[in-house]
């Protein structure tokens, strides 16, 4: 299905930023998700991060994979900059497209099955690189776009549309980036605009990688008992010709209010999902700590938000590789091409 075009109508009271520009300056397509996917309320963050930073549209670079997850760089900043990748490659492009131009703002999005099945190794590698990026990583423990399929996010004892329960641990996404040396590490639900947003707006100014991975439920795919990231997939019939899947229309799950920093959100299933944010005397400055955190809440079958970790002082990847200030995109050819003298040289040390 293509994405729809919103008309151009614009209400004459919106806000406008310094720029003059509203929030529908910064929207995209009409989004072809499920009612009620929690992605939307994620492309709904970004827009308002966006355009609380005053950040020109342009001047933005926003990348991809495959997935539902990657079908959300369609519905925000449609005069950006893009590139929607193969799967689990949107990491290398990312860092080609950095390398080449580093005086763009870069956003990629992603899903678990993106990131950390097919594109584990090139989020790693990322996250080595420290790619000057926000990573929005909409977690919901399936391949929605496949029909549910458990991704490596699955918990254990998740049951998938047909009854069968995964029995393979998960990669917490959160505890893998705190493991390899990222420079800024955050978790949110989608469900909690009031927090994701300034998590995000964070992320677009850090310098280096900047990781938030977002528990975003989905309608369609993965509604489970005991599920802790979606809703219940639910059948209708068999037609003779073709499976006919019904996705019923549900309302948006919106975070309730917090309670010394839980909060305990029923999904629609009528499982519940604890999320505990930071504590005021929390440091995200001390790795070890972050990681002792999250995997304290894990052990109390809660989910640990905010921001978990940041590194002010790490260098980006043109810091470790001692690039040009100037965009190498705008370097003259002359430049760039040392001549046939100096290649030859080069290639003489290798052999």
């Amino acid at each position: 299905m293509t994405s729809i075009v919103k008309p151009p109508v614009r209400h004459p009271g919106l806000k406008k930023n310094a720029l003059g520009l509203t929030t529908r300056d910064y929207e995209g397509a009409m989004s072809t998700l499920c009612a009620g996917c929690g992605h939307d309320s994620v492309t709904a963050a970004v827009i308002q991060a966006f355009w609380e930073l005053e950040i020109p549209p342009h001047r933005a670079a926003k990348m991809s994979g495959i997935g539902c997850s990657s079908k959300t760089t369609a519905y925000f900043m449609k005069q950006s900059h893009g590139f929607n990748s193969v799967h689990g490659r949107m990491p290398s492009v990312a860092s080609g497209a950095n390398a080449a131009n580093r005086d763009l703002i870069y956003i990629g999005i992603s899903g678990d099955g993106d990131s950390l099945n097919i594109g584990l190794g090139q989020l790693c590698h990322a996250i080595r690189r420290n790619v000057n990026m926000l990573y929005v990583l909409e977690n919901n423990g399936v391949y929605g776009l496949t029909k549910g399929q458990f991704s490596a996010a699955a918990d254990v004892g998740s049951t998938s549309k047909k009854g069968e329960a995964n029995v393979q641990p998960p990669i917490d996404p959160v505890l893998l980036a705190l493991t390899l040396g990222a420079t800024f590490v955050a978790r949110s639900f989608s469900g909690d605009k009031p927090q994701l947003i300034p998590i995000i707006k964070a992320g677009l100014k850090h310098n280096g990688f900047a990781l938030i991975d977002v528990i975003s439920p989905c309608v369609s795919f993965n509604d489970h008992e005991g599920s802790t990231k979606s809703y219940k997939y639910t059948r209708e019939h068999d037609v003779e010709i073709a499976d006919a899947d019904f996705v019923p229309l549900r309302k948006e799950i919106t975070s309730p209010e917090k309670v010394d920093g839980r909060v305990s959100v029923v999904m629609h299933d009528g499982s519940l999902v604890r999320f505990r944010e930071t504590g005021e005397g929390y440091d995200p400055r001390n790795r070890e700590n972050a990681y002792s955190h999250v995997r304290a809440c894990q052990l109390r079958g809660e989910v640990a938000t905010g921001l978990l970790f940041i590194n002010e002082d790490g260098r980006d990847m043109h810091a470790l590789n001692n690039t040009v200030r100037k965009p190498l995109a705008e370097v003259p050819f002359e430049a760039l091409c040392p001549g046939r003298k100096a290649l030859q040289a080069l290639m003489e040390e290798y052999r």
